[in-house]
């Protein structure tokens, strides 16, 4: 079954003394998702998989070696539960491994003898402790995209997923950041090459995929501390007293836009976080047909005890803030030339 999906004239004689070997070993490799792997658990395994802190990583392995050189290899120091090889569509291995020992003092022992040990001349590997990283980011979303839409899209394309998080980006504002947890650093790691390959699509989004980077997980961390329980604040907004008419609001924004020609404004609100206690975090974008940049952002919204609906709140904040940046733009002569909405005659939606 290997051979039939490896390409011919690729290492052939490496591939053939590796059939041989699984057919005198009586050993089964199975192949899933661009990696190979042996045992998890292995024949003749009694109980559940070993702890925490007992695989090891191996790298810089010369791309035409396998499993009939590594498992003997790796298996002489202690009794391997599970070794997995990283592979190319050509056949060839990717140059990294992961072997997991029965236990943390065999996994030790494989560190100390093989850690700079020379494959080949003037080839040593490197071999040191797993990170076992379990969390991806997934950057590039689009500021529409919903968490229930990721999370169905994320079941459907990968396995093991855990939680997912969507967070504001720190560095593009019509952007957004997901970070993803697995339920170990295989489902991880299987993911990652899932979504790198396009299964991940949401319109026309440049999206990445990376391993979750700490410094950034503690910066996002932060960003999503609660605001106080007495207000509510926009992307780019002050701070808002609650309740605040959303009719009134609506009022005083659409007698500006008349009084300065520009048509009637147009507000978007859309529930993209639910927190444990209650808070919503909402995106909202309001535009004016016909305008070149439409204003957006964020803002953190209470559960409604005094009739207001979530939604209407989030269009207070938004309508603010258009009444803040008109003001700003039409009240000075240096930026009014600037301004993204175009004058014209009185329109309505």
């Amino acid at each position: 079954l290997l051979l039939q999906t490896w390409t011919n004239g690729i290492n052939e004689a490496s591939k053939m003394a590796l059939l041989a070997w699984e057919k005198e070993t009586g050993i089964e490799l199975v192949q899933i998702n661009g990696q190979r792997r042996y045992g998890g658990p292995p024949p003749g395994w009694v109980g559940g998989p070993p702890p925490a802190g007992t695989e090891v990583y191996i790298a810089r392995l010369p791309q035409d070696i396998y499993e009939d050189t590594l498992i003997p290899l790796f298996g002489s120091v202690g009794r391997l539960y599970e070794f997995r090889l990283m592979m190319t569509f050509s056949g060839l291995n990717r140059g990294f491994a992961y072997a997991r020992y029965a236990s943390r003092q065999d996994a030790r022992s494989a560190i100390a003898a093989f850690h700079r040990f020379q494959l080949r001349r003037g080839r040593a590997i490197v071999v040191c402790w797993s990170t076992q990283k379990r969390e991806l980011l997934v950057s590039g979303l689009g500021a529409w995209v919903s968490q229930q839409e990721l999370e169905a899209t994320l079941q459907r394309v990968t396995e093991g997923i855990c939680s997912v998080t969507l967070h504001a980006s720190p560095s593009q504002t019509q952007a957004r950041l997901a970070v993803l947890k697995y339920r170990s650093h295989e489902a991880a790691a299987l993911a990652k090459k899932a979504l790198m390959e396009g299964n991940l699509r949401f319109g026309e989004a440049n999206m990445r995929v990376d391993w979750l980077d700490p410094q950034l997980k503690q910066k996002l961390q932060l960003c999503e501390e609660e605001p106080p329980s007495s207000w509510v604040q926009g992307g780019e907004s002050p701070a808002v007293p609650l309740p605040l008419s959303l009719q009134n609001v609506l009022d005083c924004l659409n007698t500006l836009c008349w009084k300065h020609h520009l048509r009637t404004p147009l507000i978007m609100t859309k529930c993209v976080q639910m927190n444990p206690n209650g808070w919503q975090r909402f995106w909202y974008q309001v535009a004016i047909p016909g305008s070149r940049v439409p204003i957006s952002g964020f803002t953190w919204i209470s559960l409604d005890r005094q009739g207001q609906s979530e939604h209407e709140k989030a269009k207070v904040v938004a309508a603010l803030h258009v009444l803040r940046v008109l003001a700003e733009s039409l009240v000075s002569p240096c930026t009014a030339s600037s301004l993204p909405f175009p004058k014209g005659p009185l329109g309505g939606w």
